[in-house]
């Protein structure tokens, strides 16, 4: 049985209370790192950094922020064709070294096809898997220290490569990936320690992660590949106060932004998933889990809204399937990571006992 781990979002496009005004709070290098000091103080054990246009450069910022913390890890974005996989393979692998495993690779394909084509990558979502099949391979490749390596695939053609330094963390650092198409489920069997879902009924959950499972044994790694969830959080001393900051949220959201978020997240099957439970369930999927963000923000729109115990119970409905990885987001994101620390982690300790790091 995986240990529980629990990720935290950083805004670097800025946050907010209010989805109308995105940048309530502008992107700068001291809020990130007062985002990062309490998430890295209250128990989370990643940081996620966001890719979209408007958000501030990954690595750059993961690299600055790693020497203003003392522990936290980076889970920092690889996308096919933006960065050549030799030079990606000795980037991860001199942070890693330089932070002794302080990073992890989450897996994009590519969700938003107008941004993919205005930054140059205008590849079929089929060819975008394949090119970040063959970079994932190039990277394992260059990190197992066999001599150089040749490889000959569609994208790369590569003779006698080889990098230094060697990589830290052995037999190298762990891949995440979230998505919820038949080629995200196979790549991340095949590849993947972590598969993370965005917000969906446990049931549905339940059967995804059956699915993956069966996939990973094809390639023997059915006990090596975890699973967790991509959700947004708001907690509060009483469930009316969380509901009054979720309807805060959306509140002002004006029809064109709405209609942003419908046309140029179209071609993510993740995407589409979420707007159909919206569609489906209306604005509540269960229990404290609230769909309305999803009007506001594209991808991981789903929301649990509540108090603490309330808030507890809906991850705990996720973790008794199988889910041990949780990378979560709130607003405003320092604040919120200090009452997730507070008043849910204990909850959850309590619950599930020896499964949390200390």
């Amino acid at each position: 049985m995986n240990d529980l781990e629990f990720g935290w979002f950083l805004p670097t496009r800025g946050d907010t209370l209010d989805y109308a005004i995105p940048q309530q709070v502008p992107p700068s290098p001291e809020m990130f790192k007062r985002v990062v000091k309490a998430a890295e103080d209250n128990g989370f054990e990643y940081i996620l950094l966001p890719v979209a246009a408007a958000c501030w450069d990954a690595w750059l910022t993961s690299a600055v922020l790693t020497g203003a913390t003392e522990s936290i890890k980076m889970l920092v974005a690889a996308r096919p064709g933006y960065i050549n996989p030799v030079l990606l393979a000795k980037m991860i692998a001199t942070f890693d070294q330089m932070t002794k495993g302080r990073i992890s690779i989450n897996l994009i394909a590519g969700q938003n096809d107008v941004e993919n084509v205005a930054e140059g990558v205008g590849l079929s979502k089929n060819d975008r898997y394949e090119m970040m099949m063959e970079e994932v391979e190039i990277c394992k490749g260059l990190w197992s220290g066999n001599g150089k390596l040749d490889y000959h695939g569609k994208f790369y053609k590569l003779k006698q490569a080889h990098i230094g330094p060697e990589i830290y963390q052995k037999p190298f650092p762990k891949f995440y990936l979230g998505g919820g198409s038949s080629e995200a489920a196979d790549f991340s069997a095949k590849h993947a320690h972590v598969h993370l879902f965005w917000g969906d009924t446990v049931d549905r959950i339940k059967s995804n992660i059956s699915q993956i499972r069966r996939l990973a044994s094809k390639y023997e790694r059915e006990n090596e590949i975890g699973f967790g969830m991509r959700l947004q959080i708001i907690c509060r001393e009483t469930e009316s106060e969380a509901w009054a900051v979720a309807e805060g949220l959306i509140k002002n959201v004006t029809d064109d932004q709405k209609n942003i978020i419908k046309t140029h997240f179209a071609g993510s099957e993740a995407n589409q998933r979420v707007q159909q439970l919206s569609a489906e369930y209306g604005e509540m999927l269960g229990p404290n889990l609230w769909t309305g963000l999803t009007k506001a923000r594209p991808g991981a729109g789903i929301v649990i809204v509540g108090d603490p115990e309330q808030c507890a119970e809906t991850l705990q409905s996720y973790i008794d399937i199988g889910c041990h990885s949780f990378c979560l987001s709130g607003y405003l994101h320092d604040d919120e990571a200090i009452r997730f620390g507070k008043w849910v982690k204990p909850i959850l300790e309590a619950k599930n006992p020896g499964r949390l790091k200390k």
